[in-house]
């Protein structure tokens, strides 16, 4: 929501610091949507890594390249044998107005005796024709049936062909789609932190959807049009060099039409997809925020923005669709121009018998289907632009750059004790603002460690560092002696548990949502770990107790029984180290109190760390760290800090001088 609820002043303001290129805070930079980036299509580059990803369906390509050669030979050798029909019917319609017993010699002589001279040429041209014979049928059937055969075979091996395309593009797909999902969980945090979901989604679903439609309508029949086209233009030659000639003339007026249209509609189907990402971004934010929009009363400044992302997509789509549209029609105009000229001079030489009428016929057959061919591969430009587009959007992801891979050897946990150590370490978001610097720090086997400090301190930051969810500028982490790094991350991360202030949870079973943190679980381990965390208090109040089945954010539970699933999954995992973000901030004070017995059952034997902001929780802590601004200001015990005066003794005094002004004037208010 935090783009949505802002002014636009505090927007032009962000605009400007991100310019400038500067992050003025000390947390991850999260949720910082710019604007997307202008960077040109390239569309050639593009293109050809596309079709490289079909290169292990080469075989399946291959066979299906030569099925569409045969079908589109048999297509081809169709228009020539029903000419050869048209010859006869045409020869027998001249045989049956001929006497009876002459020759076509004499029956050509007596034509032109009589001042006909151009029925003469066309009768000399007929090599079926026999004087006093009409037409014969059995032959014209025989003629019909065979180019019958020829176009149901030639349907059969394209619908072959056809299965064989579209089971090769589906697993490219297929593979594309796994390659993303993997590269997801190889990209370093920080890239999520400055991606808006919604347009990371769009281009994981909607681009590759996208994609796959564009190869799989394009592929099929780009192939069959490109095989046609040099079938008919064969056929074309062998009929009549002449009209072939002719035919041609239109192609490279079709070239220049197709080019320069898909040109100007290109950075018209980038826009496109982009806007597509950024209305996603908006849609998704708007969603999970909803009752946080109806509380503040933004649903007018939502709808705003809704409208502005929904006008750009408009303009855009609507200048992609109808700059490429204009192919179709443009090409069929340049096509109709072609069938004129080959129509005139077809005619004028079928009547001086240099071709015969199913010469011309077949002709006429085979230029429409050489230039509709063209006319298909024109109107796939939009598609295929399209396509292009998504896949480029979808390389993007593929090409960040990814989080430092593990190490070829790793060390091995094989007893942890958990020693934390950080030697030096420092560490900043961005080059401009450092954050962590030259930070020192010992934390012993068992020890619970609290960290408190004002918002922006660095508290979180910490414990991301251990997890190795960012990697250190300067300096080294140990666990037990090792270097974090020469671990692998699901090594150190299995040795972690987690349990944030922002609960999350997947639709699925209570039963599951516990089990997740250790895959395998017996039901006896989910039950103590549920009761460990009073989960079980309330799960007997709902219908199907642990089979009940929570929804996709959960929120058929309160914000407090959400927290305590949490807790419960820590259970189960069994951590040597713990991680406690906020756990509690969501419980009420009776239950808090109940998880804080919980959670020292838990911490027992286990170094952990705490992060907490209502300080009366952390005065069993061995270790209390004071953060300001990334550096660890003051540490030492509850009582120590509190006798020390110092900044700890300033954030406890100010808290409850807090709570007990708010108490006074609650109480003021009702006397």
């Amino acid at each position: 929501m935090s783009d949505t609820l802002k002014t636009a002043e505090e927007r032009a303001a962000e605009q400007r610091r991100g310019a400038a290129g500067a992050t003025q805070r000390s947390g991850p930079p999260h949720m910082q949507i710019g604007r997307p980036t202008e960077k040109a299509m390239n569309f050639g580059p593009s293109a050809r890594r596309l079709l490289a990803l079909l290169r292990p369906e080469r075989a399946a390509l291959t066979m299906a390249i030569l099925l569409t050669t045969i079908a589109v030979v048999l297509n081809a050798i169709g228009p020539k044998i029903l000419g050869r029909a048209t010859d006869l019917i045409f020869a027998g319609y001249f045989g049956s107005r001929l006497p009876a017993g002459v020759s076509v010699e004499q029956a050509v002589a007596g034509l032109r005796a009589a001042g006909q001279g151009t029925v003469a040429d066309m009768v000399a041209a007929m090599t079926d024709l026999v004087p006093g014979q009409g037409i014969d049928f059995n032959a014209v059937g025989q003629v019909l049936l065979i180019a019958i055969g020829l176009y149901v075979a030639a349907s059969l091996i394209q619908w072959v062909q056809g299965l064989l395309l579209v089971g090769a593009v589906n697993r490219v797909i297929y593979t594309l789609r796994r390659d993303v999902e993997d590269k997801l969980h190889r990209l370093p945090l920080p890239y999520f932190d400055s991606q808006p979901r919604g347009e990371l989604l769009s281009r994981v679903t909607n681009d590759i959807d996208n994609v796959s439609q564009s190869l799989t309508q394009t592929l099929n029949q780009l192939l069959n049009s490109l095989l046609t086209v040099v079938a008919m233009l064969a056929m074309m030659v062998w009929i009549s060099p002449l009209l072939a000639v002719i035919a041609l003339v239109t192609i490279p007026l079709s070239g220049v039409v197709a080019g320069q249209i898909g040109k100007r509609s290109q950075r018209y189907f980038v826009e496109q997809w982009k806007q597509t990402g950024a209305l996603n971004g908006v849609v998704e934010e708007s969603f999970t925020g909803h009752a946080v929009v109806k509380v503040f009363g933004r649903q007018e400044a939502l709808r705003q923005d809704f409208s502005v992302s929904n006008e750009r997509l408009f303009g855009a789509g609507f200048g992609a669709q109808f700059i490429s549209g204009i192919i179709m029609p443009a090409m069929m105009f340049i096509g109709n121009l072609n069938y004129v000229l080959v129509a005139i001079v077809g005619g004028l030489r079928v009547a001086s018998g240099q071709l015969s009428l199913g010469d011309v016929q077949a002709f006429i057959q085979y230029s429409r289907q050489f230039t509709q061919p063209l006319t298909q591969v024109a109107s796939m430009a939009n598609l295929l632009q399209s396509g292009v587009a998504s896949a480029e959007r979808v390389f993007e992801v593929l090409d960040e750059p990814e989080q430092s891979p593990d190490p070829v050897a790793p060390q091995q946990v094989c007893d942890t004790h958990g020693r934390v150590a950080f030697e030096d370490v420092s560490f900043s978001y961005s080059a401009d603002s450092p954050l962590i610097e030259h930070l020192s720090l010992v934390v012993e086997p068992g020890q619970t460690v609290a960290i408190v400090g004002p918002t922006g301190a660095g508290k979180t930051t910490l414990v991301n560092l251990i997890m190795r969810f960012y990697e250190l500028d300067g300096g080294r982490i140990t666990l037990d002696g090792i270097d974090i790094t020469e671990l692998t991350r699901d090594d150190l991360r299995s040795q972690v548990g987690m349990v944030l202030q922002d609960t999350w949870l997947f639709g699925g079973t209570i039963r599951e949502n516990i089990a997740y943190g250790r895959p395998g679980a017996s039901e006896d381990a989910v039950l103590d770990a549920a009761r460990a965390a009073y989960v079980d208090r309330f799960v007997h109040s709902l219908p199907e107790g642990y089979d009940t089945v929570l929804n996709a954010e959960g929120s058929n539970l309160s914000a407090g029984e959400r927290q305590l699933l949490t807790i419960a999954r820590a259970f189960i995992a069994q951590p040597s180290l713990l991680i406690l973000d906020e756990a509690t901030s969501s419980v009420d004070t009776r239950t808090e109190v109940l998880v804080q017995h919980a959670m020292a059952a838990l911490r027992a034997d286990r170094t952990s760390f705490v992060i907490a902001h209502r300080l009366s929780t952390i005065r069993d802590a061995d270790l209390i760290l004071v953060m300001e601004r990334g550096r660890i200001v003051e540490q030492g015990s509850h009582a120590e800090l509190l006798a020390r005066g110092g900044a700890f003794a300033k954030l406890y005094a100010a808290q409850f001088a807090a709570a007990i002004d708010g108490t006074e004037n609650g109480a003021g208010a009702h006397g």
